[in-house]
C-alpha cells in the first residue's frame, strides 16, 4: 500500500481510466473514417466527434467496471488483472461513480452533435451504448456476469462503431463498411476473451458466469482462435466479392503478431495473460491501421 500512497491524484485517475484499453476504441473509428475517405465521403468534424465519443464510452465503461465489480464483491485480493482503484481504496465508490457519470455526460453532449448530423438513429445507438456500458457489470442482470459480454462487445465495437462512424459522414452505410466492421469487432471481442480466460478461476469462485466459465479453458481457447481466424478471413472475402482491392490484404501483414499470442493462449493462465491481453489490443489496432491503408490504396 506504500507505493499506492505515493501516487498523485492524476496517476490514480489514469489507473482508473486504463489508457492501455483505449486502442480498442480507436480501431473501429480509424476503419470507419478510412472507408469514408476511400469512398470520398469523409467529413472531418463528425469523424473527430465519433472518435472522441468512442474513447469516452471506453473510459466510462472502465470506470463502471471498476466500481460495480467492487460493489458486487467480485474484486478480491485474488484478482489477477490490473489494479482496480476502488478495490484498492485509492478512490471511493462515490468518486468513481461521479467520474463515470461525468464521462458519459461528455459522451452524450458530443452525441447530440452527431445526432444533429446523422439523425435520431445516432442518438438511439448512443443511449444504447451507454446503457450497455453500465449494464455490463451493473444492474440486476450484469451482461458480463451472464455470458453475454462477447455479444455486446462485438455489436458495439464492431458494426455500431465502424458503421456509425461511416454513417455520420456519408448519411448511409456501404456494404464494404458492414463487412469491415466484422474483423474489427472480432478482434476487440478477442480482448475480452483473454480477459475472461485470465480471470476464469476467480470468476468461477465469485459466481460470475462469463462465457469462459461456461466454456472452460479449452473452449475459451478455441473461441479466441476462431475470432482471430475469422478476422483474417474477412479481407479475403471482401477482395473476392469486389468490395475492396487486393491491397486490403495488407491487413495480413499483422499475422506475425498473432503467433506469439496463440502460443500464450495455449500455454499461459492467470496473471501472465495480462501481457497477452495488451498484445491482443495492439494487434487489433495494427490490423485496423493496415486494413485501412490497404483499402485506401486500393481506391487510388
Amino acid at each position: 500500500m506504500s507505493q499506492s500512497e505515493n501516487l498523485s491524484g492524476f496517476q490514480i485517475w489514469m489507473l482508473a481510466i486504463r489508457p492501455k484499453t483505449l486502442p480498442a476504441a480507436m480501431g473501429p473509428v480509424i476503419v470507419g473514417a478510412s472507408l469514408a475517405v476511400g469512398d470520398r465521403v469523409f467529413d472531418f468534424f463528425p469523424a473527430l466527434a465519433a472518435l472522441l465519443v468512442s474513447l469516452l464510452l471506453q473510459i466510462g465503461s472502465n470506470l463502471a467496471n471498476d466500481v460495480f465489480d467492487f460493489k458486487k464483491g467480485v474484486d478480491t485480493k485474488e484478482r489477477t488483472g490490473p489494479l482496480r482503484v476502488t478495490q484498492a481504496g485509492l478512490l471511493t465508490p462515490q468518486q468513481v461513480m461521479g467520474g463515470m457519470w461525468l464521462v458519459f455526460a461528455f459522451a452524450f453532449a458530443l452525441g447530440l452533435y452527431l445526432t444533429w448530423v446523422g439523425g435520431w438513429v445516432i442518438l438511439a445507438l448512443g443511449i444504447a451504448a451507454i446503457i450497455s456500458a453500465i449494464a455490463y457489470t451493473g444492474g440486476p442482470f450484469p451482461l458480463g456476469y451472464n455470458g453475454l459480454g462477447e455479444i455486446f462487445v462485438f455489436i458495439f465495437f464492431g458494426p455500431v462503431a465502424v458503421c456509425g462512424t461511416y454513417y455520420v459522414q456519408a448519411g448511409t452505410v456501404s456494404p464494404a463498411a458492414w463487412w469491415a466492421s466484422l474483423p474489427v469487432g472480432f478482434l476487440i471481442t478477442a480482448i475480452l476473451v483473454v480477459n475472461n480466460l485470465r480471470d476464469l478461476s476467480t470468476d468461477k469462485k465469485t459466481g460470475k458466469r462469463t462465457m469462459a466459465v461456461r466454456l472452460g479453458p479449452k473452449g475459451t481457447q478455441w473461441e479466441y482462435y476462431l475470432l482471430v481466424a475469422a478476422s483474417y478471413a474477412v479481407p479475403l472475402i471482401m477482395w473476392l466479392q469486389g468490395l475492396a482491392g487486393a491491397w486490403v490484404l495488407c491487413s495480413w501483414l499483422s499475422l506475425p503478431f498473432v503467433l506469439p499470442l496463440i502460443q500464450d493462449i495455449r500455454t499461459k493462465q492467470g496473471r501472465p495473460l495480462n501481457a497477452t491481453l495488451a498484445g491482443t489490443a495492439r494487434l487489433g489496432l495494427i490490423f485496423s491501421i493496415l486494413f485501412s491503408f490497404g483499402y485506401l490504396v486500393g481506391k487510388i
